[in-house]
């Protein structure tokens, strides 16, 4: 299989040209049928897994790895047992993955923070069907925003798009050498987290013999209250380890520190000051939130603005994007694959107008506010691209509180506005990230783009189609948000940013003001650190991200999610191969298997069909 030669073998030789005549692969089968639909099934599934997560711990997991190993497996299985004659290509495979990827990420880009606050803050939400058509419409506009950029960005400067750069690594692994393993280990991965989560959440009274527990809690107490109320217990859930698995070591121990700072040390002293006056996850955390809140918000826009040159770069793209002339189209040799560039601003024109409606019928968001969502969301996707090309992280963190930063000036006291009008610039920018991502791994085995495009869009009905019934099956009030269910970290940050910047700092405590003063400038002064500290020290500065984050889940789950990065990183210093080979796979599988069983075993008693 070719792969790409570097520019010095060639020195001044176009890359698209170079990349026509050794790399595409023409007429090879890509954008085919059971691609498709292998793609979209895969895609819901990891969906509804991302959804359960992203509940539980705040973070959106990668789905397109697992998702290729999952279908090379299947195929591969299928293919032995004589029902399937032609073999699953790789460029298949990759088309799959595109499907996939954008159907899983539809939990991402603020659709599953801001959707959730709404709810949290206002206790309504518009209807179910309503809901797809909106998370559809962002989406696809996200889609539409990476067509002028991924030229440039992708063929042209060769960003590296790292989890696309892995992907097609797995790609060539997986068609060249086989599964190597891994699609054994995760699917029994998967039956393990299965397994545990049948047993603790069932609870069946035949089978009680056989029932575990959901936490457990140790002897002692802190102020008089048992140490389970403050948060401090055992954790029966494998999601968790197997998310800190996934995790860098960095942020793992973090999120320890985060834990202990909160539940043993600033919430007992507020306890005492008769501030927090429940001692519960809940009443510890609507104070904790505050510097949680700040310190995620602070480190994340000046982590965001140290990127400074991509962000100039961005912008000189987007002057360029909207002022260049084209050429007689027959002189450009990449016509007949890329998408063609008229796409991009009907796409706009079409797609633009149904958000700014949806924005004004379903949230009141008057119409000239929601006509500035959309050029700005196009600024937030072009940079989010190329953010993400260039160091693998969509700064979600940093463009949420930037456009609600705008509509609080905006729409002052407005909250519906502050939150949907994020979730339209969060949108955009994750499913152009998105797009781009897959689009760099198909370029590197051979891909046809313009079909990868299109792979996106069914992916994208494919994710709103499941995201919004199994959310409102896992979230039927607004109670079950901030719970020890359902701590949901990013929708409590999300509400909280957008309830301060609509109502002003002032209406809260003193206490919660002065903690969030010293959570945002704990923020900067770790980035800072992280930056230009002594190099010595930089491995011991704690990441903003794990901390922040920590002050808004309980103690068990940050704990939890600490073990798993703890044994991933004993793993890759003791056993580097094995390692690079399974902790992927295996935590992966552990966080599809029990999140899926969680929403089974929800959706079985939601019906009738499984009683206690």
């Amino acid at each position: 299989m070719s792969t790409p030669v570097s520019a010095a073998e060639h020195p001044g030789e176009d890359p698209e040209i170079r990349w026509l005549r050794e790399v595409y692969q023409p007429g090879a089968r890509q954008l085919t049928v059971r691609a498709v639909i292998t793609g979209m099934l895969l895609g819901m599934v990891m969906c509804l897994s991302n959804l359960y997560v992203v509940l539980k711990t705040g973070w959106s997991m990668g789905v397109t790895i697992t998702a290729v190993i999952l279908a090379y497996a299947v195929f591969s299985l299928v293919k032995r047992t004589g029902l399937m004659k032609q073999e699953f290509s790789i460029l298949e495979n990759n088309a799959m993955g595109s499907v996939a990827s954008a159907a899983g990420f539809m939990t991402g880009g603020g659709n599953m923070a801001a959707v959730p606050a709404l709810l949290m803050l206002t206790h309504t939400l518009p209807d179910a069907w309503s809901l797809v058509i909106w998370f559809t419409a962002i989406s696809v506009l996200g889609v539409f925003a990476a067509i002028p950029i991924k030229r440039q960005l992708v063929n042209i400067e060769a960003l590296p798009f790292p989890t696309g750069t892995a992907t097609a690594e797995t790609l060539r692994s997986l068609h060249s050498h086989g599964s190597g393993g891994k699609a054994e280990v995760l699917g029994t991965a998967a039956v393990g987290g299965a397994l545990l989560a049948w047993l603790r959440d069932a609870r069946l009274s035949w089978m009680s013999a056989f029932n575990i527990p959901g936490s457990l809690h140790f002897p002692g107490t802190i102020r008089g209250v048992e140490l389970h109320k403050w948060t401090v217990a055992v954790d029966f859930s494998l999601i968790l380890v197997g998310a800190g698995a996934l995790m860098s070591w960095k942020t793992g121990w973090s999120l320890l520190l985060g834990g202990v700072m909160t539940y043993l040390v600033l919430a007992p002293v507020m306890v005492d000051a008769g501030v927090i006056q429940t001692v519960t996850y809940k009443g510890i955390v609507g104070w904790s939130v505050w510097p949680g809140a700040a310190m995620l918000v602070s480190s994340g826009v000046l982590s965001f603005a140290f990127q400074w040159r991509s962000v100039a770069r961005s912008f000189t793209e987007l002057i360029h994007l909207l002022t260049r002339t084209k050429g007689p189209a027959e002189t450009d040799p990449m016509t007949a694959v890329e998408c063609p560039s008229w796409w991009f601003p009907a796409g706009f024109a079409v797609v633009g107008p149904v958000v700014v409606f949806l924005m004004y019928y379903l949230f009141n968001i008057p119409i000239w506010a929601g006509v500035v969502a959309i050029p700005l969301s196009l600024v937030m996707g072009v940079v989010a691209a190329r953010v993400t090309g260039e160091t693998d992280v969509t700064p979600t963190k940093a463009l949420g509180p930037v456009t609600q930063l705008t509509y609080g000036a905006l729409l002052p006291g407005d909250l519906t506005a502050n939150i949907m009008s994020a979730n339209v610039t969060g949108g955009v920018g994750l499913h152009a990230a998105d797009l781009l991502t897959d689009l760099k791994s198909g370029f590197l085995v051979g891909a046809n783009p313009r079909q990868q495009f299109i792979a996106q869009l069914f992916g994208v009905l494919a994710g709103a189609a499941v995201v919004v019934p199994a959310f409102n099956l896992l979230v039927p009030t607004a109670d079950v948000l901030g719970s020890e269910q359902f701590p949901a970290p990013s929708v409590m940050v999300w509400a909280g940013v957008s309830k301060a910047l609509s109502e002003g700092l002032e209406k809260l405590h003193e206490t919660a003001r002065i903690a969030a003063l010293i959570g945002f400038v704990t923020g900067i002064v770790l980035v800072l650190l992280e930056k230009y500290g002594p190099r010595s020290i930089r491995p011991f500065v704690p990441s903003p991200s794990g901390v922040g984050v920590a002050m808004v889940m309980p103690g068990f789950n940050a704990a939890s999610m600490f073990l798993g990065a703890l044994l991933a990183e004993l793993a890759r210093r003791f056993k580097p191969q094995a390692a690079e080979k399974f902790v992927t796979p295996v935590a992966s599988g552990l966080i599809a298997g029990e999140s899926l069983m969680g929403i089974l075993i929800a959706l079985l008693l939601a019906t009738g069909m499984m009683g206690k």
